[in-house]
This record gives C-alpha cells, sequence and structure tokens, in this order.
C-alpha cells in the first residue's frame, strides 16, 4: 500500500468555521483512506481497527495517542476485546478540518509500518 500524501503532512492550529471543509473536499479525501467513514452528522469521520487480541488494540491505542499529541490533535477513542473505534473531529471548527483526515492517513500509515 502507498503512503497517502496526507500522511506526510502535519497538523496546523485551525480555529473557525472557514477551516471546515466541505463534503465533496471530505468525499474527495476518503478516497485515499480506505474504510473511514463520514458520521451521520457530517461532523466526524470513523473507522473500526480490528485486532487479534487485547493486545495488539493497546498497543495500536498508545501508538495512535502518542501521534496525536505529536499533531497536538486527538481523536475519540472506544476499545474492547480485539478493536478499536476511532473519531476524527475538529470542535474548533464546528466539523471537519484537513487536520482530521491527515491524522486518519497518518494513523493508517502506523499500520502499513
Amino acid at each position: 500500500m502507498s503512503l497517502s500524501p496526507l500522511a506526510t503532512q502535519h497538523c496546523q492550529p485551525r480555529k473557525g468555521a472557514e477551516h471546515a471543509l466541505d463534503s465533496n473536499t471530505i468525499q474527495g479525501y476518503l478516497k485515499d483512506l480506505p474504510g473511514w467513514a463520514v458520521t451521520a452528522d457530517g461532523k466526524a469521520i470513523v473507522k473500526d481497527f480490528p485486532f487479534k487480541d487485547f493486545h495488539h488494540t493497546l498497543g495500536f491505542i498508545n501508538a495512535v495517542g502518542f501521534m496525536a499529541n505529536q499533531e497536538d490533535h486527538h481523536p475519540d477513542l472506544e476499545a474492547g476485546y480485539g478493536h478499536c473505534h476511532i473519531l476524527w473531529s475538529t470542535h474548533d471548527v464546528g466539523g471537519l478540518s484537513l487536520n482530521d483526515l491527515i491524522c486518519a492517513a497518518r494513523v493508517e500509515a502506523l499500520l502499513d509500518r
């Protein structure tokens, strides 16, 4: 799998509605992010990641947390035995910003390694 160009970018401070992405732009980016979907309200992207056990799930969560801290952009995480559900949104723009897509791509890159 090739690395998405989004995964090479870094988050920038984004505040205000002018940084919210429209649905066409979001759908264009999602073509490079298989399995990610927009929530019903259009304000977040989500994906559930399956793992063979809790140990691997926890390792993934730690890797995502480390990356999120580096980017200063943090997801909502929900985990259980063998899976982790990730939701990205940018509260400061009231929806999705480029930061959410960058971080989703960086999560995918973690799994490619």
